[in-house]
């Protein structure tokens, strides 16, 4: 993948999300999309400064790091921002399974009538 540029934290659009922006987090082995969690810019550098992943859990009001309760922490080994600076790729290395319900993944649920989408 060819990186284009280095994007300052200041060069984020927050603004766009309330504060908030979106944040895919892809496995760095199996390239797996592990998650979709939220960033404010204070859980960026957080994860900036120890290198483990940190979001801002709506539900919470907070920002946290990932495993701060249940170990399964990700070490963050990436971080890509899309082309209108309104979208986040984390790539992780993860130790223990990303979703709260110890799946691997938290998209391991399917739509119904997807099975009948073309293959």
């Amino acid at each position: 993948m060819k990186i284009l540029k280095s994007i300052d934290l200041n060069e984020l659009n927050f603004e766009k999300g309330g504060g908030i922006l979106p944040v895919v987090v892809q496995d760095e082995t199996t390239g797996r999309i592990l998650t979709l969690a939220y960033v404010n810019k204070e859980a960026i550098q957080r994860t900036l400064e120890t290198g483990y992943a940190h979001y801002y859990r709506r539900s919470h009001g907070r920002v946290m790091m990932k495993g701060e309760t249940s170990g399964n922490v990700q070490e963050v080994v990436d971080i890509l921002v899309d082309c209108d600076s309104d979208a986040i790729l984390y790539i992780v290395r993860p130790k223990g399974p990303a979703c709260h319900l110890g799946e691997e993944t938290c998209f391991h649920n399917r739509l119904k009538g997807a099975e009948n989408l073309k293959k």
